[in-house]
């Protein structure tokens, strides 16, 4: 890279605060939809006109975007979305971090190197006063929830469908959906097998969410679920025996590697050894495109500064580790289809 273009480089990063909110700007006054409406294109008058905004303040804008290539103009000096525009506007990936990012983590990043010195969550606070976000999740505002479910649901729900048909090849009877969130799989898995019954474990917070979400949307599948609030931080719980499957989606990535070892081993004091462990992760060195990279390595720092100031997106080779430090094996390794950021580690105890 060329000196002037290091420095170019540089300064966008010194200045990406400004870009970020001037795309959360153009959003909620409604001109990234009116560019992506009109392929002719729309001039700041325009724009002005129909956003009540001043001449002004949509220049400001726009000139802020149009240097980031976010928008361009033409010689009639009217303004079209660039594909960096576009996907800022309607890829479900892109508008899942921006949210999530505006939301839940803009103001937090401020205490990051707090998080880091300290390891704590020390963000959070922007948001409330809990020790973890998991505690503060039912508490949330409603467009703050809204972009924390709708950004963890954005890397796991695509992938169920495939996963189904790997966690049934062994028509388990008895699943314990371990870190049940608000019991999506939990849905999933009773909706596909007329036979089967789900366990859910997670915080009672949770818990009230997935049973209240199960029981009013979904009461044909209530008889066949059961709910056992636990805190696995806590060294005197236990996950009991009796299961056939036991499943954790996009859950121990929200754990340190020393606590994930101890969630690992609380299955292993009382499973069956004919029982399969089925281990559902975004690794960072799994994903196929940049893009997935990129989102995956970012989100650490959300654990980081928001969620509990000492877990990340890991590395598949560290999860192999700690699998086989725990007394695992794993018999196979899924890695799910295109559109999937997932892989399943399925995992059976030593012999």
């Amino acid at each position: 890279m060329k000196a002037l273009d290091a420095l170019f480089e540089a300064n966008k990063i010194a200045f990406s605060p400004f870009v970020f909110q001037t795309v959360n700007t153009m959003m909620e006054l409604g001109m990234m939809d009116l560019l992506f409406e009109t392929k002719e294109g729309q001039t700041i008058g325009q724009i002005a006109d129909k956003t009540s905004i001043s001449k002004y303040g949509v220049t400001v804008l726009f000139e802020m975007a149009e240097c980031a290539e976010i928008i361009e103009r033409d010689e009639q000096d009217r303004y079209t979305l660039t594909k960096v525009g576009f996907f800022l506007v309607r890829n479900p990936m892109t508008l899942a971090n921006f949210h999530f990012t505006n939301k839940i983590n803009y103001k937090g990043l401020f205490h990051l190197t707090e998080a880091i010195r300290d390891e704590k969550p020390a963000g959070l606070k922007e948001l409330g006063e809990w020790k973890t976000i998991y505690e503060g999740l039912s508490s949330l505002k409603e467009e703050d929830k809204k972009a924390w479910f709708e950004f963890d649901h954005h890397y796991s729900d695509n992938s169920f469908g495939e996963a189904l048909k790997i966690i049934f090849r062994q028509h388990p009877k008895q699943i314990f959906d371990i870190g049940g969130n608000t019991g999506k799989w939990t849905i999933a898995s009773t909706s596909h097998d007329e036979n089967v019954k789900v366990t859910i474990f997670d915080l009672p917070q949770q818990i009230k969410i997935a049973k209240a979400n199960i029981e009013d949307n979904h009461p044909n599948l209530a008889s066949r679920v059961n709910y056992q609030p636990v805190n696995l931080l806590d060294p005197s719980s236990e996950i009991p025996g009796g299961a056939d499957v036991y499943w954790m989606s996009q859950f121990l990535d929200c754990f340190s590697e020393e606590e994930i070892e101890a969630i690992l081993l609380k299955i292993k004091k009382h499973a069956s050894t004919d029982a399969t462990v089925f281990i559902m992760e975004t690794f960072i060195d799994d994903q196929r495109f940049p893009a997935a990279k990129y989102s995956l390595v970012a989100t650490s720092l959300y654990f980081t500064v928001m969620a509990n100031g000492n877990s990340k997106m890991y590395a598949s080779s560290v999860f192999k580790y700690i699998l086989a430090k725990a007394g695992f094996e794993i018999v196979k390794s899924h890695q799910l289809h295109e559109n999937s950021f997932h892989t399943i580690l399925e995992c059976k105890i030593k012999s």
